[in-house]
């Protein structure tokens, strides 16, 4: 079992012991265009198959998933039914699912900028305003020091369902999109 490390340090364990996962998601997503309707709306579905499930487990201060309902709208495109999920009711989980959202919007802020001209993107553009990321990065190191034994490896188990719900929401969309 891993114990809850010094503050300072949970982020970095947290990376590393997901990082396969995160790697995983992150090939996963490569192969969605952003430049085209068709593709981004495939994007977009893919993280409407996830979203739904992970931010009642995860309950962050913003939510993101009424934005990507609003770019898919704007497309005309429906809301993908969400995938099934069953959290765990611990607090390091929740921190683990916490971990993966609010790092999923350091990489949407960069893939905002590879949007198609004139489509819409209010959900990648859902940046962490000026401090927040730091906030969370506080909040994320005291919850683990305060957290106890177990804590840690709740958090990683927490963040790896959150990476395995992504990528199974990216492979059946790209079922979906591939017929």
């Amino acid at each position: 079992m891993t114990k809850s490390p010094d503050a300072g340090r949970t982020r970095q364990a947290l990376r590393e012991a997901t990082m396969t996962s995160h790697e995983r998601v992150d090939a996963l997503f490569a192969d969605f265009g952003l430049d085209t309707p068709r593709d981004y709306i495939a994007f977009l579905s893919a993280h409407g198959r996830a979203l739904p499930a992970l931010e009642p487990a995860a309950r962050p201060d913003q939510t993101r998933m009424p934005l990507l309902a609003q770019d898919l709208a704007a497309l005309d495109a429906p809301l993908p039914p969400p995938l099934p999920f069953d959290a765990r009711d611990s607090d390091g989980f929740r921190w683990g699912l916490l971990y993966a959202l609010e790092g999923s919007r350091l990489g949407g802020a960069f893939l905002a900028r590879r949007v198609g001209a004139g489509l819409p993107h209010a959900y990648l553009s859902a940046a962490h305003g000026k401090g927040e990321w730091l906030a969370f990065q506080r909040a994320l190191d005291g919850a683990a020091a305060e957290g106890g034994e177990g804590w840690l490896e709740d958090a990683v188990q927490g963040a790896l369902a959150a990476f395995a719900l992504f990528a199974t929401a990216a492979t059946q969309q790209k079922a979906v999109a591939h017929g």
